[in-house]
């Protein structure tokens, strides 16, 4: 029918008795606002607001960041500044959120296909071992020696970020294998935090951390798929890492790597008709709530749990955690301090050069050999971009050297450095991406390729995996 109309049906639920307006968002806002680009310019607009305010005179910016605050029950409680609520408490929401991309990549997307995945992983691996060998060439003695994990993170959201503003037309392949690669990354960084970083440990605490990971494990087994199960037992898991010494975060990692992405079975479909038909008959509290429930059944509760936190992870925690860490006082003597300092030097070239050159080779390796390929249209010239682009090393260096440096002089060293490489590698790898995307476009076909045949039979959707 030519003249059927093809719009959506209004949100579900009646129309408000009282309607605020709000100013008009147009659609290309809209979409902007919807991709990890906007959780890239939040934390942006976050990092200069925070140095703005620890430049400012009186002292406020540290003032305020280590004001306690406390929660108690009864004689037991965590008493912690606010910098250390935002690093142990709300980046584990960070960290949920990278174990829960993590877990689906691994089950249903791209990290599921060897080939399709080890040029990525294999570039992560360069991009953690070179960066962290020419900081231990600049600082080859403690108490420097100790920031070796700063340069070894790409921050997922500044090069997206980037590349979605400044990068070549049609980035979606190159998008793609770099998100493999931040994957990959986080997984290094996310290693060495747990295994380098990390004080003493208490061991009640952590048979409490393992009895309650198991719990997780007995939870996915059992194929449930209420998300509350695993809400109440993550927080539980929280309180234990962090009482066991180590960090909290990790807590985010496990319940994220453990929260089940299979795909749910055709059958909870069936069940959702058979709800829904039964709302339609006769709507009722019980009946629409039932429908509800089936409607959450037949979506994977890794999918859920991800639609849910992402836009909190990306547009409040991390812009939160940048405000809160990025703030460092550039007066002449901190300037004159990190211009000669080894520690910030050494995490610029890290993370301009080392970066650069470690996932090159490494992703050269794997394409050299044949084990590994690029996606579509993706050359070595986008390749060698994106791993300057990929020297953007941010939200994790910062939370690294936080955990690397005591001394409030070695930390300002390493957020200086930190902040100026992750300017270069932006500037330069926006440059190159940019002059290359001219070059070696990523949307175009050649003129000696041929087309690809249609294929036959019934169409699938391709993100469903195989039935």
């Amino acid at each position: 029918m030519s003249g059927a109309s093809t719009a959506l049906p209004p949100r579900p639920g009646p129309r408000p008795r009282v309607s605020i307006p709000v100013p008009h968002v147009s659609y290309p806002l809209q979409r902007f606002l919807a991709t990890e680009a906007g959780g890239g310019l939040l934390l942006l607009i976050a990092t200069v607001l925070a140095l703005i305010w620890a430049n400012l005179p009186g002292g406020g910016y540290e003032q305020f960041w280590h004001t306690q605050a406390s929660v108690r029950v009864g004689d037991a409680g965590i008493d912690l500044d606010l910098r250390h609520w935002v690093n142990d408490l709300a980046m584990a929401l960070f960290f949920l959120t990278v174990g829960l991309e993590i877990s689906r990549e691994l089950t249903v997307g791209e990290l599921r296909r060897p080939r399709a995945v080890l040029a990525p992983v294999l570039g992560a691996l360069g991009g953690v071992i070179v960066p962290a060998l020419i900081y231990v060439a600049f600082n080859p003695s403690p108490p420097a020696l100790h920031g070796w994990g700063i340069p070894i993170s790409t921050d997922t959201a500044f090069v997206v970020g980037v590349l979605a503003l400044f990068g070549p037309r049609c980035p979606d392949q190159l998008r793609l294998f770099l998100l493999t690669l931040a994957i990959a990354d986080d997984i290094a960084a996310i290693g060495v935090m747990a295994i380098f970083y990390t004080g003493g440990v208490s061991a009640p605490a952590l048979v409490a951390v393992l009895v309650l990971t198991l719990v997780l494990v007995g939870l996915r087994w059992a194929r449930v798929w209420q998300l509350q199960a695993y809400v109440v037992v993550g927080m539980l898991l929280w309180v234990a890492v962090f009482a066991s010494g180590l960090h909290p975060t990790l807590a985010g990692v496990i319940v994220g790597l453990l929260v089940p992405a299979t795909p749910v079975e055709p059958e909870q479909a069936d069940r959702l008709r058979f709800y829904g038909r039964a709302v339609l008959e006769q709507a009722d509290a019980v009946r629409a709530r039932l429908a509800a429930a089936a409607a959450r059944a037949t979506v994977p509760p890794n999918d859920r749990l991800q639609d849910a936190l992402h836009p909190v992870s990306a547009f409040l925690v991390i812009p939160v955690f940048g405000l809160a860490n990025a703030g460092v006082r550039l007066d002449a003597e901190t300037l004159r301090r990190a211009v000669t300092s080894p520690v910030t030097i050494g995490i610029v070239v890290a993370l301009v050069a080392g970066k650069t050159i470690g996932i090159s080779l490494g992703a050269a390796l794997a394409l050299r050999t044949g084990w590994g390929e690029l996606p579509g249209r993706v050359r070595y010239g986008h390749l060698i971009g994106g791993a300057v682009l990929a020297g953007i090393g941010f939200t994790i260096s910062l939370f690294i050297a936080d955990l690397a440096f005591k001394d409030p002089l070695l930390q300002a060293e390493a957020k200086i450095g930190v902040l100026t490489g992750s300017l270069l590698a932006a500037v330069l790898g926006s440059v190159a991406l940019r002059c290359l995307g001219e070059r070696l476009p990523l949307c175009t076909v050649d003129s000696d390729e041929e087309m690809p045949e249609l294929p036959t039979g019934p169409w699938r959707d391709p993100s469903l995996g195989e039935r």
